[in-house]
């Protein structure tokens, strides 16, 4: 007996890639029309994302999978973009306090070798 498997429509799998080639485009755009500082950063994150997130759902076919399976492999990542996160956050504000406490920092690295 042949096992029978779950057959997905190919035309879902044609558009995620015209999708992907699209959201390629644009992410190149960003490159080309010189954008900066945190709105080049935050386009290339998002398009990032997005770019990931089709390739997780269609082509991995986590869309098909059950919720507790989800879970169980989109949670951990989640969880460490958050700590990441609350990381930055507090680097921020010990930098901030120090300086307001201490002033700002006159040390200069030595050069290797110069003394």
């Amino acid at each position: 007996m042949a096992a029978e498997g779950q057959q997905h429509p190919l035309k879902i799998y044609y558009m995620v890639w015209i999708l992907l080639f699209v959201v390629s485009f644009f992410s190149y755009m960003v490159d080309i029309l010189e954008f900066h500082g945190m709105t080049r950063w935050t386009l290339i994150i998002v398009f990032m994302l997005v770019k990931a997130g089709f390739i997780i759902a269609i082509f991995m076919h986590m869309k098909w999978e059950r919720l507790a399976f989800k879970i169980a492999i989109l949670g951990p990542p989640v969880a460490i973009l958050v700590l990441i996160s609350l990381m930055s956050l507090e680097g921020g504000y010990v930098e901030n306090s120090r300086i307001q406490n201490y002033g700002e920092s006159t040390f200069e690295a030595e050069t290797p070798g110069h003394h």
